[in-house]
Parts: C-alpha cells; structure tokens; sequence
C-alpha cells in the first residue's frame, strides 16, 4: 500500500511562523492545477511492487491521497476533483482510500464544505492553531476565533473524520489559556488532534520580530509544561498518542502520516514536494515557475538521494522513537545486522536509566517523560559510520 501527497504551493497571506514553500500570488494557480495534473499522469509507472515469490511486478495501490501545502482549500472544488479524477485514472486506488485535504477555516464557509461532502474527500485537517484572536494575530493567520469556531460547528455536521492543528508554547500563553484552547476542541467532539510547539524557524518574520524585540522567544520550558497538559488532558478523553504531535481516537489515526512514520512507499506530487520508494528520496524543486516550466517540457524537476543503510537506521530511529510502534530490536538486527542493534543497546542505555527509554517486548520506545525529547534523544542514538 502506497500514498500521494500533492502539495497545493498557495496561501492568502503568509502566517509568521511557517518556512514551508509558497506564494501568496495566484496568478499561476490555472497554470500549477493543469500542470500537478499532468505530474501526476507522468509518474503512473512508479510505486511498482516486486513479488520475489511470484518473480512479478505489480502496481502498489493507493490507499491515501492528501492534499497539502500551502493552503489546498484555496483550490476550487472543480480544481480538487480535477485532481482526484487524475490520480483515479492513473493510479490503482483502494476502494475506500484515505482522502484528506488541508483547509483554512476563512475559506471553510458553509456552502463550501457542504460541496466538499459531496466530493471523494473523507478528512478533514483544519489549521485551527488557537481559538485566542491576539494568538491568531501574533501567528498572521487569515482567520479569526469565530471562523474558527463557525467552521467546525458546520464542519462536524457533513463529515466525520476531522483533524484540527493547535500550537502551544506561543509566548505568554499560561497554562489555563493553553488549557481553554484543549476544552473548546474537544467541546466540538471531533476524533483527531496534531499539536505542535511553535518553533522559531531562520529568516521567518517571526524570527525578525524576536531579533528586534518585538515578541518574546518562546520558553521550551513552558512549551514542555503545555505539551504534558495536552497529553494528560486528551488520554483522559480517550485519544490514543500515538505518535510526538498526534493523538486520534481508536480507528481515527491519519493513515497518511503513520504511513511516512512506518516507512511506506508515497510519491509527492507539486512544487517541493517530497517521495519515496524504499530505498531512494527525491524532491521536486521548490519554485512555482520552474516547476510549472519543466512539467510543461516534459521533465521532472527533482533530485534524488539513495539512502545508505546509516541513513535507514537513523530514519527507522527517529520515526520509531516518535510513535507508539517504537523501534523493533528484532528488525534492527535482521534488517541492518548485530553491530547495528549492539550499538543501539549501548547509546540506549544512558536513557533507560534516566527513565526516558524503555524496552517492552523487544521493543525500544519513549517513556511519557522521555516523549517530549523524542527527537533530541534520537539523535543521539544515531550513527554516523559502522565500518
């Protein structure tokens, strides 16, 4: 089972925080649907899977297609179909795949998401972020706390699996404000959360506002106090975390991502976007117009890398730490042999002690203390050469 990421590279308005690529100009947005359309025709021979018993090639199916970006709900309902008909046409799809699209709540009016319901569309994943206006305005979101509020009364009553995105650690956000952010999500019932940390990224406006003093850095102190407040409060609701930043209801995790997390094959489709095939990753350039020019030419405008074995134990490290699934001891051994799980047990053994690791069925994975470090603790655990 395989999944396409289609990156939609247009916003309103660029929010403070975000280094992802886009553009807040449209003018190409005619030019980039026809133009994802025809990558996406391009790339029908990929996701190939190899029956080794069988001596055969077959097509993977699709069983996630996720409309990101950008700001995908800036696509007219007639542009999104265009899309999903193309990868149908192309693609073997699953009977019931998997089919999110990001959306802002200004562009999420009534009549929009009622004509959404009536698309293959399934999921929802709403930029919600806070439901405070002075947070929304620090942020430079183009919505407001009652868009916000407004979208997901309507939202919830014409679909049934929704995400929102909330961050936390904004400064000078207390832990009772962060504490009403968590109550008025979860007042709208809905099955799926991803939170995030808000993070200071180089040369981002919010990084030139904290140079000059205008906004205050934010505390990874008090960004740990308002991450455990999110853990405790949603486990309490019944959400399972299953992975650093999200927490789903059982039979509501994101098939997409848990698929990135679980080493699944995706191909990414648009300006910037990323694919894998198992063994190798390649990107798409990360500028509209050379994009759009090179797929009008017949050529795809994207590197590739081939992931050494040092760089799939890292990525098997990293992806297992964040997520419920941890990391098999048993895979480590048979997949990149005894060094590599001997090495492993040594790096691994500092943090067991100190309670952030533990090993439960041959399997490595983060304490609850240990979660909120994840990352940081993987690196330490990877490796640059075992030669």
């Amino acid at each position: 089972m395989s999944g396409i990421y289609i990156h939609i590279p247009f916003c309103k308005q660029a929010c403070h925080y975000c280094d992802f690529h886009f553009s807040t100009s449209l003018k190409k947005k005619e030019e980039m649907v026809l133009a994802l359309a025809k990558e996406i025709e391009m790339r029908k021979g990929e996701l190939l899977e190899n029956h080794f018993d069988k001596l055969s090639v077959t097509k993977s199916k699709i069983e996630t297609i996720y409309f990101g970006g950008g700001t995908p709900s800036i696509l007219s309902v007639e542009e999104i179909q265009l899309l999903i008909d193309t990868v149908y046409k192309n693609f073997d799809v699953v009977e019931n795949p998997e089919i999110t699209l990001e959306a802002n709540p200004d562009d999420l009016s009534d009549e929009q998401i009622i004509k959404l319901s009536n698309t293959q569309i399934n999921r929802l994943s709403i930029g919600i972020q806070s439901f405070f206006e002075d947070d929304l305005k620090l942020m430079n979101r183009a919505h407001n706390a009652e868009e916000a509020k407004k979208c997901l009364e309507t939202a919830t009553q014409y679909f049934d699996n929704i995400t929102i995105d909330l961050i936390y650690g904004i400064p000078n956000m207390s832990n009772e404000r962060w504490l009403q952010n968590i109550e008025t999500a979860l007042s709208f019932c809905i099955p799926h959360i991803s939170s995030y940390a808000l993070t200071v990224e180089p040369k981002t406006a919010l990084d030139k506002f904290i140079k000059k003093g205008l906004v205050n850095q934010p505390d990874d102190e008090v960004a740990q106090e308002h991450f455990h407040i999110l853990v405790n409060r949603l486990q309490e609701e019944g959400f399972v975390h299953y992975e650093l930043s999200n927490f789903g209801k059982p039979d509501y995790f994101s098939k997409n991502n848990s698929a990135y997390w679980l080493g699944k094959k995706y191909i990414g489709i648009g300006p910037s976007a990323h694919s894998y095939d198992g063994t190798n990753r390649s990107w798409n350039v990360a500028n509209n117009t050379l994009y759009i020019k090179s797929i009008q030419e017949n050529q795809l405008p994207s590197e590739k890398e081939t992931l050494t074995t040092v760089d799939q134990y890292n990525e098997y490290i990293m992806t297992g730490l964040r997520t419920i699934w941890g990391v098999s001891l048993e895979r480590i051994e048979k997949e990149f042999g005894p060094k590599y799980l001997e090495y492993l047990n040594l790096q691994s053994q500092k943090f067991i002690e100190d309670e952030l690791l533990f090993v439960e069925n041959g399997i490595l994975k983060a304490t609850q203390k240990g979660k909120f470090l994840s990352d940081g603790i993987a690196s330490d655990l990877f490796l640059l050469n075992l030669e």
